[in-house]
């Protein structure tokens, strides 16, 4: 029996963003494969009530917030954990954020899902910039094992670091968003989506690109009917987003701000086609979420994102407004290639399974407790 001590604070944050979706799934997941493993949820203190998604883990708190903890770890590798947690086999960060120091005889498992902060530093606060960037040389030293969802990431990591290639493992992710089966309707009337659109989910930040997306909407707004819906919170220098937006042009441009899940769902099943121009991604949950509902998908040549699209999307440059545009037309106004793009789309969806994910994540495990 494998016994581990998991950091889940990523749960507690107002945007728990695409490795709180990691954290959220993967652990389940794990414990379906494996009945005998031992997790136990760690977290920094926080305001308020925990998660319920700990509930089954029997999450500890640590006596100290993250102003404290990350800082400490990342610079000093201080404090340690308690003994109840060091004890356990092995611990695992799933992010460089924060790699708490393993105790004396157990491993460190650190996940890395992008190396952005090192490869656009300017779109990163700087306090979480600098914890990113002394996280991932305190990984790339210490930890047993580094874990990267993507090949591209791994790739990456490989050029901007020291890190023995044979201490990295790529374990992909999955959809975190399973399809719902009820109607869309009633959630989109609530929240005012007018009919039809082209949709964009995920964090409004710079690296998503969305100021080109805008500007690739208007121009195609010129031959197509649809609005553009961006659905989600609001991230970090969301300023010229909104600077673009005041522009007068065509179409009509709507944010949804924060949405539920089920109201996500919604939005990916009634959306005509949905597009994720994202400059850089570790992985790229959101294209897979798309091509799941057979949603057709444009998406970018960059990073990681031809690496999960494969064939069932159209990539390209997102940095040419003229190419997203003309893409974005296509997608709205091809009727067969939609549809070939919707059925190529599900297949690719349906090989990227949490089970599939979780019994890499334990074959980690097992490698290095050898």
């Amino acid at each position: 029996m494998t016994s581990v001590a998991f950091l889940a604070d990523q749960l507690f944050y107002r945007v728990p963003g695409g490795i709180g979706a990691y954290v959220r799934e993967l652990l389940p997941a794990m414990v379906a494969a494996d009945p005998s493993i031992d997790i136990t949820a760690f977290h920094a203190r926080f305001d308020g009530p925990g998660p319920s998604e700990l509930g089954p883990f029997n999450p500890v708190e640590l006596d100290r917030g993250i102003r404290t903890l990350y800082p400490g770890w990342t610079l000093a590798g201080r404090p340690p954990l308690p003994r109840r947690l060091a004890e356990l086999d092995l611990v695992h960060a799933p992010s460089p954020a924060a790699v708490p120091p393993p105790g004396r005889r157990q491993a460190l498992v650190v996940t890395v899902h992008d190396v952005a902060f090192r490869l656009f530093p300017q779109m990163y606060p700087p306090a979480w910039r600098t914890l990113f960037r002394m996280g991932l040389r305190r990984a790339s030293r210490h930890a047993d094992a580094i874990i990267t969802v993507s090949r591209h990431t791994a790739t990456d990591l490989a050029r901007l670091t020291r890190v023995d290639p044979t201490r990295v493992h790529v374990v992909p992710s999955a959809i975190a968003l399973p399809p719902g089966q009820s109607d869309p309707e009633p959630a989109l009337r609530r929240l005012k989506v007018p009919r039809p659109y082209l949709l964009f989910a995920g964090t409004l930040e710079p690296r998503k690109n969305l100021v080109r997306l805008v500007r690739a909407y208007r121009r195609a707004a010129l031959r197509v009917p649809h609005a553009l819906v961006l659905a989600g919170p609001l991230g970090w220098r969301s300023q010229r987003l909104h600077r673009e937006l005041a522009v007068p042009g065509r179409g009509r441009v709507m944010l949804t701000g924060r949405v539920t899940a089920p109201e996500l769902d919604a939005l990916y099943r009634g959306a005509d086609a949905f597009c994720y121009p994202s400059l850089y991604e570790g992985f790229g949950l959101p294209v897979l979420e798309a091509m799941a509902r057979g949603v057709p998908v444009v998406s970018s040549t960059a990073s990681s994102l031809p690496e999960v699209a494969g064939d069932a999307a159209i990539l390209v440059d997102p940095r040419s407004v003229r190419d997203l545009a003309q893409a974005i037309e296509q997608a709205l106004t091809d009727q067969e290639e939609a549809e070939r793009l919707g059925a190529l789309g599900r297949d690719r969806a349906s090989r990227f399974t949490w089970d599939r994910t979780a019994r890499l994540t334990l074959g980690v495990y097992e490698a290095v407790r050898r």
